[in-house]
């Protein structure tokens, strides 16, 4: 059995960078993801006029209530979503003039839902060129709170930054979801938020936020389950093989380790106890149908393993893969196609038949970091696989080509 330390959460470390710089005192994050988004993050933060000192196994970050103590700054997001949607919602709640910018792909991603619900709430929020999307000014002078209607059917950011925005208004905020995806996202957002100190309140699709602010903390990073479905799909995949992932076990935040059920009803043998999860091959992958609305990230994942089912592997409920770094549904159907597989698509769901995937072929990217560790488990049985853009990992895990090469040469 291998076990592999898998490096921390991108979503925990961009919303404990968030509620730490909302908190009064000094938070330490402890094993925070380092990665081109997360210190993407931290820079902008810096920016902004937070304090922000990095170590090798822990950030410390002086908290501002009042928000940014910049009276003015320019922010670069770099590809970063979480940073992209979250840091103009924390500088909303300061006083200044602050302007957000971002890579073209990230210009490109929606934010028009967050947009116009900062605006009900009095934000003067301006888009500099295509109304919805970065570049973006915000002309803060604090916000009173109050009650809005939210569309995150697109992205759950929407919610979680407008939960996190919550205990910094004057008044608090009443935010009732038309639609939601990615539900177990705004799980993490709730549970991370109560540990800073918030008091939310949930009734049916309505959250109701007090503004209580936050306090500060020591909190640990828990490791990222998107990550770590690229070493769990590997391990169900090669006959003979297991992985463990410790700290991602039943009381772990992240949804996508739900991945790990997936596994199992194609025939995996999982065990996830207190103290992390193992994949274990039985030898059989099986063809099913499946909703991977709330687990979206780790769509790719299944659909780069699909082909060695023993019968087709059907995705559905996927719509908001569309808008991610890039229109993941047709990035995997394109390269599935490249390497001989059987695919058909729909608006929200793609369907894969079982064959045996040949090289040699360059896989498509697109700049998008999850093409490429999950086609990385798909070239385990398809030789002469390489990839346009292998670098692109650093969004996330800089290491990864090494990390996956050892663990996979690992007797």
């Amino acid at each position: 059995m291998t076990v592999i330390d898998i490096p921390g959460s991108k979503s925990v470390t961009a919303r404990a960078l968030f509620l730490a710089a909302a908190a009064e005192g000094t938070t330490t994050l402890l094993r925070p993801l380092v990665s081109d988004d997360t210190e993407g993050f931290a820079e902008g933060l810096t920016a902004l006029g937070y304090a922000v000192r990095r170590e090798a196994e822990a950030w410390h970050i002086e908290g501002r209530p009042a928000g940014p103590g910049a009276d003015t700054a320019e922010v670069y997001c770099r590809d970063g979503a979480t940073t992209a949607r979250f840091l103009p919602t924390l500088a909303a709640a300061g006083h200044g003039t602050y302007r957000f910018d971002a890579s073209a792909q990230m210009r490109r991603r929606p934010l028009g839902p967050l947009s116009t619900a900062l605006r009900t709430l009095g934000v003067d929020l301006r888009h500099g060129e295509k109304e919805g999307h970065h570049p973006l000014a915000v002309h803060a002078h604090g916000v009173k709170g109050g009650a809005l209607t939210l569309d995150a059917g697109q992205s759950s950011q929407y919610l979680t930054a407008l939960l996190m925005l919550g205990p910094l208004t004057a008044e608090g905020l009443d935010i009732t979801v038309t639609d939601l995806v990615s539900e177990p996202y705004v799980e993490i957002t709730l549970a991370m938020m109560r540990s800073f100190g918030a008091e939310i309140r949930q009734d049916g699709r309505t959250y109701r936020v007090a503004p209580t602010g936050y306090r500060a903390q020591t909190y640990g990073i828990e490791p990222d389950a998107s990550t770590a479905s690229y070493f769990f799909a590997a391990a169900a995949l090669e006959p003979g093989r297991s992985v463990t992932v410790p700290g991602l076990g039943t009381g772990a935040l992240q949804g996508d380790l739900a991945f790990v059920d997936v596994l199992r009803r194609m025939g995996a043998d999982v065990e996830t106890t207190a103290a992390g999860t193992t994949v274990r091959s039985t030898g059989t992958l099986r063809g099913l149908t499946v909703n991977m609305r709330d687990i979206s990230d780790t769509m790719p994942t299944l659909a780069a393993i699909a082909p060695f089912a023993d019968g087709p592997v059907r995705i559905e409920d996927v719509a908001n893969t569309r808008v991610k770094e890039c229109d993941r549904l047709d990035a995997c159907a394109e390269n599935l196609r490249r390497l001989g597989i059987t695919v058909r698509t729909g608006p929200d769901w793609i369907e894969i038949h079982p064959g045996t995937p040949t090289g040699p072929a360059e896989i498509a990217t697109h700049g998008d970091h999850r093409i490429v560790m999950s086609f990385a488990v798909t070239a385990l049985r398809t030789p002469g696989i390489t990839f346009d853009d292998p670098g692109c990992v650093k969004k996330t895990f800089p290491d990864f080509h090494r990390v996956f090469g050892s663990f996979v040469h690992t007797p």
